[in-house]
């Protein structure tokens, strides 16, 4: 499991790398409450290279206005169930340099907070919260996001470590997906999972808050 999720998110990276990335409407102004984010701003959400140090980019922060293809991508349920009233969605995938471990994070933006809050049961209980496999475990992320949701499990072929989270932060949805390819590495627990989905949380806490995005993983 921990290898095809790895190619699939690899997949979905490339496929968004071909409608390649931009800059969209002005950004909406701060009022204390939760916005929609604009095209540039969901890219800047995605941690790069330059927040990810230790960490080799396999494919760069790419974000596409979602369209019918896309909705296919970030919502394969019946309907596509759990896009309305989406505007983007995005990804970026990367490898640590000193081991086997894998991150994919993804994002999808709402045009409000309502439509993100009415999304994230129908993602989580119909697809997300099923990429750790069936024997995953549930563990806790802490106080991030306004919603949030993690999975941890050993599902490969060979007992590889994967694991899921997905967390709300006002009107967008965000995933991390962690795999290892080497079960004997050691890079993939809850501890760095929890690490890598709180960046990603806090990147989109500062977009909404109008600020450029700035959190990086601890190690």
């Amino acid at each position: 499991m921990a290898m095809r999720n790895y190619r699939w998110c690899v997949a979905i990276a490339a496929a968004l790398l071909l409608a390649g990335c931009g800059g969209g409407a002005e950004s909406d102004s701060w009022n204390g409450k939760a916005v929609a984010l604009t095209k540039e701003q969901v890219r800047e959400t995605l941690p790069d290279g330059v927040a990810m140090k230790r960490w080799k980019e396999s494919a760069r922060p790419t974000t596409v206005e979602m369209d019918k293809l896309y909705r296919s991508q970030a919502c394969p349920i019946k309907g596509n169930a759990g896009c309305e009233n989406s505007r983007f969605f995005g990804a970026s995938t990367f490898r640590h340099n000193d081991n086997a471990a894998t991150v994919t994070f993804l994002i999808i933006a709402y045009d409000s907070e309502q439509a993100a809050r009415k999304a994230y049961d129908v993602l989580w209980d119909g697809y997300y919260g099923k990429k750790a496999g069936q024997r995953a475990k549930t563990f806790s992320l802490g106080p991030i996001g306004d919603e949030r949701d993690a999975r941890f499990g050993s599902s490969g072929y060979f007992g590889e470590p994967g694991a899921v989270t997905q967390t709300r932060v006002g009107t967008t949805l965000l995933w991390t997906l962690v795999g290892s390819m080497d079960k004997d590495k050691d890079g993939v627990n809850e501890d760095s999972v929890r690490d890598l989905a709180t960046v990603l949380a806090k990147r989109a806490r500062q977009a909404q808050n109008g600020d450029a995005p700035s959190a990086a993983p601890e190690a």
